[in-house]
């Protein structure tokens, strides 16, 4: 499979134009605005074929790989990336480490540890991925990093409720963009896999990162030979896998990290 440019990741606002995203009937959040639209892409798919500047993985404390989508990242990076991984000393969660992409498209993965959820302490679990988001970027910036794709940090065997994650993602993005440094990253990308990802993105997208003008008026905007362009860049866009990234062959990350902590 070939993989896929940032550039080629449809932003929310082409989204908008196409009428590819409902706008949430509950309006947008006190804050939100559609200034950063052109620079936030959703994609569905296999995040290990994004060739942007850096993936985000959902790893555990000893970043030496597991199930789901840390397993399917090690897989596809080879045996590099394991390597220099385990120079690194683990990490704790809520924060972030950066490493070379090695076989991977991308340039750099940032490993960062979520949360177990834990439903008796909701604040400590959301204060925990918030700084997972927020130290990703940081990293990002920090290395002069344009582009920046998530994997749905924590809501896989880790627990975390799949909308109040993409609540605090798309939160703590919008944040940082509003920030000086946020204006260093030329497009954010949301990555989701699993339908209930999936659902609770497109519905919060709306809330957080809001159409510029109602969607109809914008879509009356858009021109024939423009939606058949961008219509032609969503075709070339990878199906959308039909089987999970799972990896039978290691234990679930909450249990490692659970035997680990």
């Amino acid at each position: 499979m070939a993989p896929t440019s940032a550039s080629d990741i449809p932003s929310l606002n082409l989204l908008y134009k196409l009428k590819k995203l409902d706008v949430s009937r509950l309006g947008p959040l006190k804050g939100a605005s559609p200034v950063h639209n052109d620079r936030i892409g959703l994609f569905r798919g296999d995040i290990t074929t994004l060739s942007v500047d850096a993936i985000v993985n959902a790893a555990n404390t000893s970043l030496l790989g597991g199930g789901g989508v840390d397993g399917a990242i090690h897989r596809a990076a080879g045996k590099g990336l394991l390597a220099e991984c385990r120079t690194l000393g683990g990490c704790p969660t809520g924060s972030s480490k950066i490493t070379n992409g090695y076989n991977l498209p991308c340039q750099k993965v940032i490993h960062t540890v979520g949360p177990v959820y834990n439903d008796s302490k909701p604040a400590e679990s959301e204060a925990h991925l918030r700084s997972c988001y927020r130290t990703s970027l940081e990293l990002a910036v920090q290395n002069d990093l344009k582009t920046i794709a998530f994997s749905a940090i924590s809501t896989g065997v880790y627990g975390y409720p799949s909308l109040d994650a993409a609540n605090v993602a798309c939160d703590t993005v919008r944040k940082y963009m509003d920030g000086d440094d946020g204006k260093k990253l030329d497009k954010v990308i949301f990555v989701t896999f699993e339908e209930k990802d999936v659902r609770a993105y497109n519905s919060l997208l709306p809330r957080h990162f809001p159409p510029s003008i109602p969607a109809s008026s914008d879509q009356d905007s858009i021109t024939g030979e423009q939606a058949a362009e961008a219509e032609a860049k969503a075709s070339q866009l990878p199906d959308v896998p039909t089987t999970d990234p799972a990896d039978s062959e290691h234990v679930p990350k909450k249990q490692r990290q659970s035997n680990e902590d």
